[in-house]
């Protein structure tokens, strides 16, 4: 077997390992601070709950609700049923979605059906490729291409992930070099480039960065919901290592604080990790994101069934719609700067 053939191989069956470790272990890790934030109560909404449409415009396509189903799965066989329910319910519901890392199958082409079944599940739905800033420094744009192609989509999200990095036995180290690949992509592509973490957020120092670069959105990634510390810690055979994922499963900007630190450009931002119903989109608009990615809280109900994966996907459309009603929003425009309470921690950082 070639070394290329054991790194596919490799990294394929790692994608199903943290699959399955994100369905049955204990893998969130922090506060968010959706808990240390309220929205402000209308007594006097004067609208009709019924009317209210939170359909939104995001890099110029019209999705029906600022729900974004974010980044979890692909890169092996077993995954594909999973991304085609997911696919299946972003065309339904007219909302956006990520796919997982395309590493494995830009590595091993014959992976791509795990990836490429989400655009057969979803002719129309706004899709968003998936790539590692690691990976596009070594591999170039002509990778990036690739991935977007794979699955036809409207984007390209290039993923940070240097804590997972630093605790995964397999990790890359070495992240130079990585903001200039990012800037050459962005001005070079013909699609958007969307910055993404992986869960322990984005500063505001490193989003000046990004908007210098040429990024078109930023999808914050912020501590609060799945720890791939956490994850790696689980699936580590070595105890050091698994020592190093509990230690640092709790670190990281919570989610927040690094929409609140990205925000404020004007520029689009996909508010996520640890985004646990509607309401917690709701804050997430009123605190200027223009999506609220949810990862996790899909992941389960998909695994079970597409009518499990859709009963839960109107449950957060009905709590988003109920809160822009008692906010007394009729669409995302009006709910976006609604005034809202801070306290505890979140207050305190901010």
């Amino acid at each position: 077997m070639s070394e290329k053939t054991d790194k596919s191989t490799y990294t394929s069956s790692r994608k199903l390992e943290h699959l399955r470790i994100c369905c049955s272990g204990d893998i969130e890790a922090g506060s968010s601070g959706f808990d240390d934030v309220r929205l402000v109560h209308n007594s006097l909404p004067e609208c009709n709950m019924d009317k209210i449409s939170p359909a939104v415009r995001f890099l110029d396509y019209r999705l029906n609700s600022p729900l974004f189903i974010s980044a979890m799965t692909g890169g092996h066989p077993d995954t594909a049923e999973v991304n085609r329910r997911l696919g299946e319910a972003a065309e339904h519901f007219n909302i956006g979605m990520g796919v997982g890392s395309q590493r494995a199958a830009l590595e091993n082409p014959d992976l791509e059906d795990s990836f490429s079944v989400v655009r057969e599940a979803a002719p129309g739905a706004f899709l968003c490729g998936n790539l590692g800033a690691v990976q596009l420094r070594e591999k170039g744009a002509e990778w990036a291409d690739r991935a977007v192609e794979m699955i036809d989509a409207q984007a390209l999200c290039i993923h940070l992930n240097p804590l997972q990095e630093a605790v995964q036995p397999e990790g890359d180290h070495d992240s130079s070099g990585c903001i200039e690949a990012i800037s050459e992509l962005c001005n070079s592509s013909k699609y958007p480039v969307i910055v993404k973490e992986t869960g322990a957020g984005i500063s505001a120092e490193v989003a000046g960065k990004l908007w210098s670069a040429g990024a078109a959105a930023i999808d914050t990634g912020g501590l609060g919901g799945t720890s791939w510390a956490a994850v790696e810690a689980l699936r580590g055979k070595d105890e050091s290592l698994r020592l190093l994922g509990r230690d640092f499963s709790d670190w990281g900007i919570p989610a927040v604080v690094s929409l609140i630190e990205v925000c404020g450009e004007g520029k689009p931002v996909i508010a996520s990790g640890g985004l646990r119903s509607g309401i917690d989109i709701a804050k997430a608009i009123a605190l200027g994101a223009a999506l609220g990615g949810m990862a996790l809280p899909l992941l389960k109900p998909a695994m079970e069934s597409s009518g499990a994966l859709f009963e839960k996907i109107r449950q957060i459309q009905d709590e988003l719609r109920i809160a822009m009603y008692l906010t007394g929003s009729v669409n995302c425009a009006a709910l976006a700067g609604k005034r809202v309470y801070i306290t505890g921690k979140t207050g305190e950082m901010i």
